[in-house]
């Protein structure tokens, strides 16, 4: 069942032409993985699905609803979780208060998920420490679970692998297959770690200038010379 529509995007920096043409769908209890070289947009792309960038023309659709006019804000209340690159955790904040900001969208009785703690007891351990005491992996699994809090439908991370030790990106992994074996979440997962992208992709796009240029089934990505057309 497809939960995100993305139809013909186009995008443009002043005269330049950044996203073109762009559609494809992502569907729940199932991980896209969108691949490409550095530059091509991936960011960009992102960024527009979340209304941080607003597109030229085109439509978002979540579950059948268009967000083509929606606010950031509007589209998180919708369900849409994001994971930006770089984290973007607030640094002088406790981990309990970061994680308390991932439930601006739900009642102000909610309380934080204990499932969070499940899926990164490191988080329960160091609650009342700031979020920039913490490592590079431990600021992206409080990233992740920031964006958890809300209860996403769709959950959308930015390259959560960069700069993050062997043993921390094994757990994120092992997260993000284990949300989309649920089946009630979608998740589009931009990365440019190949080997992690391939363990973990249902489905694949790679971008190129702007471009969806290769798509199919993750199972197919080695056949499909997936590799080569991003390697640097």
């Amino acid at each position: 069942m497809s939960l995100l529509t993305v139809s013909n995007i186009q995008q443009y920096y002043g005269g330049s032409h950044i996203l073109r043409d762009v559609s494809f769908e992502v569907s729940l209890g199932r991980i896209t993985v969108l691949l490409g070289r550095n530059g091509v947009g991936k960011t960009t792309l992102l960024k527009s699905l979340m209304g941080l960038v607003p597109i030229r023309s085109g439509q978002i659709s979540l579950n059948g609803v268009s967000m083509d006019n929606a606010r950031p804000y509007e589209r998180a209340k919708a369900g849409i979780g994001f994971v930006p690159q770089g984290r973007e955790i607030f640094a002088r904040l406790t981990v309990q208060d970061n994680l308390r900001m991932g439930l601006a969208t739900q009642p102000s009785s909610a309380d934080i998920p204990a499932e969070l703690f499940e899926l990164f007891p490191v988080l329960q351990q160091m609650l009342h420490r700031r979020g920039g005491d913490l490592s590079g992996g431990q600021q992206q699994q409080l990233a992740i679970a920031r964006a958890l809090a809300a209860k996403p439908k769709l959950l959308v991370l930015d390259e959560p692998t960069e700069g993050i030790q062997p043993s921390i990106i094994k757990d994120i992994g092992r997260v993000i297959r284990m949300l989309a074996a649920r089946g009630d979440m979608a998740i589009l997962l931009c990365e440019q770690y190949y080997d992690f992208a391939q363990e973990l992709a249902d489905d694949y796009l790679v971008m190129e200038r702007g471009e969806i240029i290769a798509r199919g089934a993750g199972q197919d990505m080695q056949a499909n010379g997936v590799r080569e057309l991003v390697a640097i």
